[in-house]
């Protein structure tokens, strides 16, 4: 049986808990998305978990192949007892194996003769989390499509995208430097 928070629930993918609320869409196996994963954690300790709240949210794209089931797994490892630090495990193994991950040029290579529970042990592999369990819960497309949903209110195409208090920030980019991204966080 796969442990699960006590209401068998995905965790929000929120740390911090400041006023002002910091949003970032990624798509897992977007090496955009992966340079911005990596600042997030620096971010945060910048700019001060008493100052703002960091809200990750799972922005699949068709283009990326298997972007549909590593989303569903950094999501199912939200509901594991570790929670969003399970995910955060997810999102870092993906990230930093995206080669493992993405055909060549989205569309090509070995990668191609791989099935969806191949890719579900190598996000195993890579995060040291056992999720097939997790991945097979009936509701969690409710999650999946509960981030799919926010991000289409808010006309999120790509990814990354930020966004600051509800507004989306066009001019931000993956290749910032933090300070700016803090700076921006700091800004009224």
């Amino acid at each position: 049986m796969v442990e699960m928070d006590s209401a068998g629930r995905a965790e929000p993918l929120t740390w911090g808990h400041g006023a002002r609320v910091f949003e970032v869409f990624l798509e897992p196996t977007c090496p955009f998305s992966a340079k911005a994963f990596g600042k997030l954690d620096e971010t945060l300790e910048s700019a001060g978990a008493d100052n703002i709240t960091l809200k990750i949210w799972l922005h699949s794209q068709p283009w990326h192949l298997f972007s549909g089931v590593i989303t569903r797994c950094a999501l199912a490892a939200s509901t594991l007892a570790e929670g969003k630090g399970a995910a955060k495990k997810v999102l870092a193994g993906v990230a930093a194996h995206r080669d493992r991950f993405e055909p060549a040029d989205h569309c090509s290579g070995p990668l191609l003769a791989l099935s969806p529970a191949d890719i579900i042990a190598r996000v195993e592999e890579y995060s040291g989390l056992k999720l097939a369990e997790a991945y097979a819960r009936p509701r969690l497309d409710q999650e999946v499509k509960r981030h799919t949903k926010y991000a289409r209110q808010n006309g999120i195409h790509v990814s990354p995208t930020f966004m600051i208090d509800g507004l989306v920030q066009n001019d931000m980019s993956s290749g910032d430097a933090v300070s700016v991204w803090v700076s921006r966080l700091s800004s009224n």
